[in-house]
């Protein structure tokens, strides 16, 4: 018969001590923790403008009848984004919509934002209507101007209320960003996959990109 060769699992310590003293594979690590990192924070920089606007764009069009059919545009643009999977999102954008040479890490933080942005103002949103309307309707007794009294009173306050849900979404973001290992862009999880195929060690270093992931996770809360 045919010899088959039997794979090595290693175990924990093992693998560890596999991973920091291999510089090839300190090398993947960095890359995809420095990659998973600018990402987030970029496509949430770009995602809490969006969402921001989006928001705003549907709490005036209450009042006022200019942004109405702005309002039925985002009202379309949340539904589409939070009802289908961001990896649909993340191959139309960089395979269809930005199929341009050298554009793919800007598509895919362009899609993650554009992606995160649909939460965003769903949270913001929230947040405002939170706010009692007796402080809207004090500010404008008082005189003050509708976007006075929004920018002065309500939203410095809105702001505080939907922190919880903007710091889960960052989050939410951190883990959504793996799914670039599927259009060939080096992050934290492929870095780990990398490591995993070369050292043969998977369930080990999938154990410990766990407890990276967990731990990247627990500082930001």
């Amino acid at each position: 018969g045919v010899k088959t060769e039997e794979v090595y699992e290693y175990n924990l310590f093992e693998a560890i001590w596999k991973v920091i003293s291999t510089p090839k594979y300190l090398s993947y690590l960095f890359t995809g923790f420095t990659n998973t990192l600018l990402l987030t924070i970029l496509a949430a920089i770009i995602g809490l403008v969006i969402g921001f606007v989006v928001a705003i764009i549907k709490i005036f069009s209450i009042d006022n009848k200019y942004l109405k059919v702005p309002a039925v545009i985002c009202d379309i643009y949340t539904t589409v984004v939070r009802g289908t999977p961001v990896a649909l999102q993340l191959f139309i954008m960089v395979f269809a919509l930005l199929a341009i040479p050298g554009f793919k890490v800007a598509a895919v933080i362009l899609t993650f934002g554009i992606n995160s942005g649909a939460y965003v103002s769903e949270s913001i949103r929230a947040g405002i209507l939170s706010i009692d309307k007796g402080q809207m309707e004090a500010g404008r007794a008082l005189g003050l101007p509708y976007n006075v009294v929004m920018k002065k009173i309500v939203l410095p306050q809105a702001i505080r209320n939907c922190l919880p849900s903007l710091g889960n979404e960052f989050i939410a973001l951190i883990k959504e960003t793996s799914v670039v290992s599927f259009i060939t862009v080096m992050d934290l999880y492929s870095a780990f996959r990398a490591i995993a195929t070369g050292s043969f060690a998977y369930k080990s270093v999938y154990l410990i990109m766990g407890v990276l992931y967990f731990v990247i996770i627990f500082v930001v809360s």
